[in-house]
């Protein structure tokens, strides 16, 4: 009994020394995490922070740069236009009646006056014969009155009215040529026939169309020009234009404007005129065409994504001790890639061409590609 009391008595002392000891070892560790707190450390954010390149604090924008030397400025006007015939027509008959010949042949070369096609005449060439056949004896009444009218043989009247005969027959004989004539179809000038759309045996009246007749040389060049070049343009002006799949340009001159402009697209109709005299370009194609305005030398002139349009002004932002610096421009003609500076810039300037909406005044730049 005795030695089990002293047995509880041995083990409460040991989970005393155990308590404390827990107790002394959070103490140790709470008051090491104290002092920790308190004591001056590196700290890493910070460390990194500072170990970034300054460049990183203020950023640098790298761009593209031109230093701006004097050239030669055209002045020019690029448009769409298209190649016109300079004469065509449907063919058609002037009267009505049965197709009896067709002459020509499809997609053909025809001359001035050529007779193409025909209609049924038959009638009218009896009516001819018949009119034709009373001449000699219209004449001879004609040549006996007037021999009788000599001796006093007859009136005066009865000659006037056998030689107003013989006017009348020839009147009649001549309205029956040319309603012959009105049955026959003939080219009006020269050109080239297209595809017939009638056949012999056909019945043709003047709305029948049987071909189309084109005259391709010359050509005409057909466009217009927005409004406010319209005083611009005047006859005898020359221009160039380019057709698709054709490597060369065709030289045409400006032969006619129209006498005012469009009142829809505000721009005025003009027509030039190219020889094409071997028919090497065939109407209906479309054309691009340049006219040059005039020729300035020596002008400054930069690319057109270098302007920056602010507050109804225009700036151009200029490479300067290695920062970017905004100057207010005046510009004057532009052309499809390029604007004339008149004020703002100078010879041997160095403006910046790509970024110019991210640039601030004063921001450091890094020229990456300098022309």
């Amino acid at each position: 009994m005795i030695a089990f009391i002293g047995n509880q008595i041995s083990e409460k002392h040991m989970n005393k020394r155990i308590k404390w000891g827990i107790i002394l070892t959070i103490g140790i560790g709470l008051s090491g995490l104290g002092i920790y707190q308190f004591t001056p450390h590196e700290n890493e954010e910070l460390t990194a922070a500072d170990a970034l390149p300054r460049e990183n604090k203020s950023k640098t924008l790298k761009v593209n740069a031109q230093v701006i030397t004097p050239h030669l400025l055209t002045d020019e006007i690029l448009v769409t236009g298209r190649l016109v015939p300079d004469e065509e027509v449907n063919l058609s008959f002037e009267t009505s009646g049965k197709i009896t010949d067709i002459f020509f042949t499809e997609g053909s070369s025809v001359k001035r006056g050529e007779l193409l096609a025909k209609v049924n005449d038959r009638q009218l060439q009896a009516q001819l014969k018949r009119l034709e056949a009373q001449i000699p004896l219209a004449e001879d009444r004609v040549f006996r009155q007037n021999a009788l009218l000599q001796r006093d043989a007859v009136s005066k009247e009865a000659y006037e009215q056998v030689k107003t005969e013989l006017a009348t027959l020839n009147a009649d004989i001549e309205n029956i040529k040319a309603s012959i004539d009105m049955t026959e179809l003939r080219a009006p000038f020269d050109g080239i026939i297209g595809l017939r759309q009638v056949s012999v045996g056909a019945y043709a009246s003047p709305t029948t169309v049987v071909a189309k007749l084109t005259k391709v040389s010359p050509l005409k060049v057909e466009f217009a020009v927005p409004e406010r070049y319209a005083r611009e343009i005047k006859k005898g002006m020359n221009l160039d234009f380019r057709v698709e799949g054709r490597l060369n340009a065709y030289p045409a001159q400006v032969y006619a404007t129209e006498s005012s402009l469009d009142m829809e697209t505000h721009s005025l109709n003009i027509r030039a005129i190219y020889p094409n005299r071997n028919g090497e370009l065939l109407p209906g194609r479309y054309a691009d065409i340049q006219l040059k305005q005039k020729e300035i030398a020596d002008a400054i002139a930069i690319p057109s994504e270098a302007i920056v349009p602010e507050m109804g002004k225009n700036k151009v932002f200029v490479y300067r001790n290695g920062v970017a610096e905004p100057t207010d421009v005046v510009v004057g003609i532009r052309t499809e890639s390029e604007i004339q500076i008149v004020q703002g810039l100078a010879i041997g300037d160095t403006i910046l061409t790509s970024g110019t909406l991210q640039l601030r005044k004063g921001m450091p730049v890094e020229i990456q590609a300098l022309n």
